[in-house]
């Protein structure tokens, strides 16, 4: 367990380093979006990853890692915009973006130490495909949790989908990592 927290740890720097670098770039421009935008983004990244891996052919240079690194992003993002709505601040000083970026992703990592404990780090034998899959059917979660206002009958809200999706694609980064190093 200790491992992959330390590894957690290592990608979830990756994913912050491009948040923060964005930030000084852009600002808060994000804040703008409503949730169905967010996750709207996220599928976008999501089905290119899955389409890279059923052709195997991707015409743009750019891989799946920075996929995998943009959907943490806008999850984190999406958390944050369910903190704060819409009516809130929308430019937000970079150190309160990070404070609120930090204080969602150890939420996460959290939540991720105690269900890989339960599950017995399951993840670690499932194909990074499966976990492609599993984002986009979280994704069709929050979708239609979206289209019901938000509102559910026994599911939890779409903020659990959305820190699913955060560690499923923590995992497949650290997959994707431990396959580069083997090679």
């Amino acid at each position: 367990m200790t491992k992959t927290s330390e590894q957690f740890e290592y990608e979830i720097e990756k994913c912050r380093q491009v948040f923060a670098m964005k930030a000084k770039d852009y600002g808060t421009s994000w804040r703008i979006l409503r949730l169905p935008s967010l996750t709207d983004q996220i599928f976008i990244k999501a089905n290119r990853i899955r389409s890279i891996q059923m052709t195997g052919v991707n015409q743009i240079e750019e891989g799946i890692v920075p996929e995998f690194i943009a959907m943490v992003n806008y999850s984190v993002i999406a958390l944050i915009q369910i903190e704060l709505g819409l009516d809130g601040e929308q430019d937000l000083p970079f150190e309160k973006a990070m404070e609120l970026y930090n204080k969602h992703i150890i939420a996460t990592k959290d939540l991720m130490v105690k269900k890989n404990h339960d599950y017995g780090e399951a993840w670690r034998q499932m194909r990074v495909s499966s976990m492609v899959d599993i984002i986009l059917m979280k994704l069709k979660r929050i979708k239609q949790i979206e289209d019901n206002d938000g509102r559910t009958l026994i599911s939890e809200g779409v903020e659990g989908s959305y820190t699913d999706i955060i560690n499923y694609s923590i995992f497949s980064l650290i997959q994707l990592d431990e396959q580069a190093k083997a090679n």
